[in-house]
């Protein structure tokens, strides 16, 4: 093992960096602008200049760098290849053989929800575990990573774990970004909450302080269950019944010793975490309803 790593985020916005030593201490992070012009075809190279750049800033060498871990926003086969990142622009590129050549290091490349909870799992919320569901719930439920016996759960063209495209509404009228009606992400992301809030509302005569918020977020709905407000009660228990009962069909093929909840609708912070978990374990087959849970501890 070498003294150094990399780690990267590519987002549709952003890439986030990580430049760790191989024990797992972060010890600087930056970000750089993910350009998605052309079909995203100036993204790597922006990555490895980058690299290089911090590399001679710090007077490093690359043989004392381990390689770089990337995660990428859509599934990734066994051999680094991206099959279609609709964020980024791409459709099937060769990240980790043309990330390799341009930087001359070792590349390992997986979905982006997967290495979060490869992450948990090493240094973060299911630390100590090997058998671990991690839910991102961000603007959209960027899935899951689900981790058996230390493991990612890839499957066969790197689909494995896409916990926001199962179906939990056959009656849905609008479509979710990925074609199909009734995905979890379209009940449990930040935008799913608000748009839940949004039908409730337009149904409901009832006062609630959400109503006329401008702009209504999901953490405004969490701030006025926290406070007492009764629709933003209803809706937080509506959304935390259809993840944790998701999360305990889940359970029943994985069997995970924690469930992580990660990305921005975790800082609601227990009022989040206590109902999915009461839900879980009203719908969970006996020998599942010990499941821990935790919030990612990460960021």
């Amino acid at each position: 093992m070498k003294k150094y790593a990399f780690g990267v985020d590519i987002g549709g916005t952003t890439c986030k960096i990580g430049f760790f030593d191989t024990n797992g201490t972060l010890l600087d992070k930056w970000e750089i602008k993910t350009n998605t012009e052309n079909n995203g075809e100036s993204i790597l190279s922006d990555v490895a200049k980058a690299v290089d750049n911090k590399l001679a800033q710090e007077a490093i060498s690359k043989d004392d760098v381990q390689g770089i871990g990337i995660g990428v926003p859509g599934p990734v086969d066994s051999q680094g290849v991206v099959h279609r990142c609709v964020n980024l622009g791409w459709g099937v590129v060769n990240v980790a053989e043309e990330l390799g050549n341009l930087t001359g290091l070792k590349i390992k490349v997986g979905n982006d929800a997967n290495v979060a909870a490869l992450g948990e799992m090493w240094q973060g919320g299911a630390k100590g575990s090997k058998d671990v569901i991690m839910v991102t719930l961000g603007t959209g439920v960027g899935g899951g990573g689900i981790i058996v016996d230390g493991k990612v759960v890839a499957g066969f063209n790197g689909a494995g774990g896409e916990i926001g495209h199962i179906t939990v509404n056959n009656d849905e009228i609008e479509a979710c970004n990925c074609g199909q009606y009734g995905c979890l992400e379209q009940y449990t992301s930040a935008t799913g909450i608000v748009r839940l809030a949004k039908r409730k509302l337009a149904k409901s005569t009832e006062e609630t302080s959400i109503r006329e918020i401008p702009n209504l977020t999901a953490k405004d709905v969490f701030d006025a269950a926290k406070a007492g407000d009764a629709i933003a009660i209803g809706l937080v228990d509506e959304v935390c019944e259809i993840l944790g009962s998701t999360l305990s069909n889940i359970a029943c093929v994985v069997n995970p010793e924690i469930i992580v909840i990660g990305g921005g609708v975790s800082k609601a912070g227990d009022i989040l975490l206590d109902n999915i978990k009461k839900h879980f374990v009203e719908t969970s087959f006996m020998a599942c309803r010990e499941t821990k849970f935790a919030l990612a501890g990460l960021g």
